[in-house]
């Protein structure tokens, strides 16, 4: 009797120290491996930062479905979009002229690997992983990858909005700096 008390005693201390530090040091093998945040292994999942992974899935989804007009649809009237080299899109109206990408041609997907909702719970930011698939003129597949930043805003009317929305495409991997693009060889 004396030995189950002290493995009741053993196990009464672990969860009275809490075992959000004991679970933090152990090494989940696909951790490092996911691509999806998981609510499971965050010890810093809360509803704000469920809201924004909801968020950025149902925006996600659209821009799937529908391409460029559900890209700008997400925006907000004042929102921005910034990207590589081009001049910062200001406004729904600019951002619709812009995104007008068929998703049969272009699919930009992305999976976030972070959220952050502010104090006031009305703004809040995702960041995350971009690739952008399409083909060449030749037939090719491209693809582009990069990072992302998405800061949402809540509207006076409730919805959530983008914002402002940023990404830059990633140094080409490396070995890929000395080849020549196809059919210029």
């Amino acid at each position: 009797m004396a030995g189950r008390w002290k493995v009741f005693l053993c196990v009464v201390v672990l969860a009275g120290l809490g075992l959000q530090g004991a679970r933090a040091q152990l090494a989940f093998p696909e951790a490092a491996a996911q691509d999806k945040p998981n609510p499971l292994t965050d010890s810093t999942m809360n509803p704000g930062k469920m809201l924004l992974y909801d968020l950025e899935a149902r925006f996600a989804k659209d821009v799937l479905e529908r391409g460029g007009a559900g890209f700008a649809d997400w925006f907000a009237a004042d929102g921005v979009a910034l990207g590589n080299a081009a001049a910062p899109l200001i406004g729904k109206v600019a951002i619709q002229k812009s995104a007008n990408w068929n998703p049969k041609v272009y699919q930009l997907t992305w999976t976030p690997t972070d959220a952050m909702m502010g104090p006031s719970g009305d703004m809040g930011y995702t960041w995350g992983h971009f690739e952008g698939h399409s083909k060449d003129a030749s037939g090719n597949p491209v693809t582009v990858k990069g990072r992302y930043i998405t800061v949402w805003k809540k509207q006076a009317d409730g919805q959530w909005k983008v914002a402002l929305d940023a990404g830059a495409n990633e140094p080409p991997e490396a070995g890929d700096c000395c080849k020549l693009p196809v059919g210029e060889r």
